[in-house]
């Protein structure tokens, strides 16, 4: 296993196989997310088009299994403004920690402990002071739940975030199974770098 942080050009030539792992990581519980690769595209031009964006790959050899992504959130103002408005944190100091992917055969050895340090470090050097980053809200009783799921709280409280009280965004997207896109909430968690 091999853990780069990518940037520039190897970013680029790396979303493609981020999109793919960002589709299948997402039909899991809880995002339950019916994607497709052309709204992949679209949605990580903005990590194309953003000069501090970075990408935090896991490789198996040459075979990309696991990626997390961030930018400033300036890069997404226009998505998180209003969820940030009443947190008294400037937007240019936030660094925003979006997607994490890992397919479950890699997961429990270490690596997503790697994507956080690579992208606070990352935040760090571009002169951010704090880090953040949303997860979907689903109700405790939704019918898909696995039974024994076991939420990732424990793992970020363990990195120092925590949920910011009455920061949350609203995102629409198709679940498996539907055919048209709902909107869901997601819960902003953060903390200091």
């Amino acid at each position: 296993m091999k853990v780069a942080v990518l940037t520039g050009a190897a970013l680029d030539a790396a979303l493609d196989d981020v999109a793919a792992l960002r589709i299948a990581v997402f039909r899991d519980w809880p995002y339950i997310y019916d994607g497709s690769l052309d709204y992949e595209r679209r949605y990580l031009e903005s990590y194309r088009n953003s000069q501090n964006a970075v990408v935090v790959g896991a490789f198996d050899g040459a075979k990309l299994v696991g990626a997390a992504t961030g930018t400033p959130l300036e890069d997404h103002a226009d998505d998180f403004a209003a969820p940030f408005a009443k947190t008294g944190l400037a937007l240019g100091d936030v660094f925003y920690c979006a997607e994490s992917v890992l397919l479950p055969a890699y997961r429990g050895q270490g690596l997503g402990h790697a994507f956080f340090e690579a992208r606070e470090a990352h935040a760090r050097a571009l002169g951010h002071s704090y880090s953040a980053f949303c997860s979907v809200i689903r109700p405790d009783d939704h019918p898909r739940k696995p039974a024994g799921y076991r939420p990732l709280d424990a793992f970020w409280r363990k990195r120092g975030y925590e949920p910011m009280p009455g920061v949350v965004a609203h995102f629409r997207w198709t679940d498996l199974g539907e055919s048209t896109q709902t909107e869901k909430a997601l819960q902003f968690w953060g903390r200091q770098l």
